[in-house]
């Protein structure tokens, strides 16, 4: 029986054990703290290498599109889910599946390298150390999964005059509750989510928040067409299909058009010049009725600090400031490997799939979740540790070398021309394509023509509806047999949260405004997909 590492038990190190549960692997689960969740599970503290969510945090994508292939949510957890909820959530899925058993708490791993026989066997060594009582352990496994995240090491960068300011600096990576910013005025510095988080959770007891952008960003919501989630209306392979037809440039200007019906980006001051698509998405409901009400204040780059406060460019005046909050990102860094293994010089890891380093002889060391998608993380780690498994159990092949290399290097010129050249877009994928994409490789990519013209009920789910991971167990290894339907009642679990007070009057009002969806446009998709499929 093969014997794998997982490091981290937070939602990626979970998908990992499950993962290798199914495919009889033994595994042993390293964490380094003495509780499972990873970010989801809210602590107070602030260290170094641990990420966590402030108290208020709201998952950005819906319920549905956040599981795991084969344990849906509780049908009465609101859609967007609380971190309590969420953790609440992995708790349920570690013990549905039997694997908190196999957690060793309070252990880091300090080490990871290539075993004497390596070559021959692919093996690694782990080292890791009690974090109580500092003693140190060393074991050989068949393989290893880093399931870390990239949330733990903050990216702080210096500013010019940064010295001489008097008041407070922090990074949003420290931030739990905004107490700290009573009756001051603070500046946000980087309107990724969690600038966006800080400066709503802050200007609620801040006396003024200013928000510092330098490029601007598109803005979507997590409240879609009549108030339902917007990540199930847009991540539809319907979408897909029609974006792969009409080109990139047509669907941002849809999805741009509908993010300016919210509210107008220019008028606002956020709409940047690169289009929707090349930048990671930011999520956030509040912020636009924040800057009406005054409580927010958007402004440019900031050129320099002072000692009372800084100034932004083009303008000559400093504006005072009590704190910063930096929402400048994170370092991607995996302190027990050598850069040998994985160099992560500026943000760039260098991957096959985003899984797997390229010049390693074996596949038997893998990164689980170092990527950022247009959509939900949670199945993304998932479909990684499925494909990893049947590999390292050898029920799939990896590829030779030289097209390793080429994969690698595609991918990297796709990025580079694609999104904003910043650090933060060097893991970019886009949900359905690369789902797709890892599903192929060990045969659990749902087969939609075969579909269409065997199984037309779900076929229209499948493909008009939201592409919910229970997709990717319709077929291929470990098929759920439960998929078919709990993809068919996706809708019935969204509305269910809802349903607070005689159950009917909701019910109804979704009906109605999916009869009117569905009879305008599945006639022509089905016909343009059937033209698609067998041109």
């Amino acid at each position: 029986m093969k014997r794998v590492a997982i490091i981290g038990a937070g939602s990626a190190g979970l998908a990992a054990a499950k993962a290798c549960r199914e495919e009889g692997i033994d595994f042993v689960v390293f964490e380094r703290s003495g509780r499972v969740a990873g970010l989801w599970n809210y602590r107070e503290e602030d260290v170094d290498g641990q990420a966590s969510v402030m108290k208020t945090t709201v998952i950005n994508s819906s319920k549905e599109m956040s599981a795991f292939s084969d344990f849906p949510p509780p049908k009465e957890f609101p859609n967007y889910m609380h971190n309590r909820m969420m953790c609440k959530y992995f708790h349920m899925y570690a013990e549905k599946f039997d694997l908190l058993d196999n957690i060793r708490y309070y252990q880091e791993v300090i080490k990871v390298v290539q075993a004497p026989d390596y070559d021959a066997t692919g093996r690694l060594v782990v080292t890791a150390q009690n974090t109580n009582d500092k003693s140190t352990t060393v074991e050989t496994f068949d393989g290893v999964m880093v399931c870390t995240g990239h949330h733990g090491y903050p990216h702080v960068p210096k500013f010019k005059g940064q010295e001489d300011f008097k008041g407070k600096i922090v990074h949003t990576h420290s931030i739990r509750v905004p107490d700290a910013f009573k009756d001051q005025k603070v500046l946000i510095i980087g309107v990724g989510n969690s600038g966006l988080d800080a400066s709503v959770d802050i200007s609620n007891v801040a006396k003024q928040v200013y928000l510092s952008t330098r490029r601007g960003t598109w803005i979507m919501f997590r409240l879609g067409k009549y108030g339902l989630p917007a990540d199930t209306q847009f991540l539809t392979r319907f979408f897909d299909f029609v974006k792969d037809i009409c080109g990139w440039n047509i669907a941002n200007s849809y999805i741009e058009r509908y993010l300016d019906s919210k509210f107008n980006h220019e008028i606002y001051n956020l709409k940047p010049k690169h289009r929707y698509n090349a930048q990671h998405l930011a999520i956030n409901d509040h912020l636009p009725n924040k800057i009406l009400a005054g409580t927010v204040i958007v402004k440019g780059d900031v050129d320099h600090f002072t000692e009372k406060g800084v100034i932004f460019k083009g303008e000559e005046n400093v504006t005072k400031i009590d704190s910063i909050v930096l929402a400048t990102g994170y370092k991607i860094k995996y302190p027990f490997l050598s850069d040998k293994i994985l160099d992560t010089t500026n943000n760039k890891a260098d991957l096959y799939k985003f899984v797997f380093p390229p010049g390693l002889k074996h596949s038997s060391l893998a990164i689980i979740g170092l990527i950022q998608p247009f959509g939900s993380l949670f199945p993304i780690f998932e479909i990684q540790s499925r494909w990893y498994a049947q590999l390292l159990n050898g029920k799939v092949k990896f590829p030779s070398p030289d097209l390793v290399l080429a994969d690698v290097q595609k991918k990297k010129k796709e990025l580079a021309e694609r999104y904003v050249g910043t650090p933060r877009h060097t893991v970019q994928v886009d949900y359905i394509a690369y789902m797709d994409e890892i599903a192929s490789q060990f045969g659990a990519r749902p087969n939609l023509k075969k579909m269409a013209l065997t199984d037309p009920l779900l076929f229209y789910h499948c493909f008009m509806g939201p592409c919910t991971p229970y997709q990717y167990r319709l077929e291929g290894p470990h098929a759920w047999p439960e998929a078919r339907r709990t993809i068919i009642t996706t809708n019935e679990r969204i509305m269910k949260p809802l349903n607070t007070r005689n159950g009917k009057l909701v019910s109804d009002h979704m009906g109605k405004y999916l009869m009117i969806w569905i009879i305008s446009f599945f006639i022509l998709c089905f016909a343009l997909f059937l033209v698609h499929a067998f041109a």
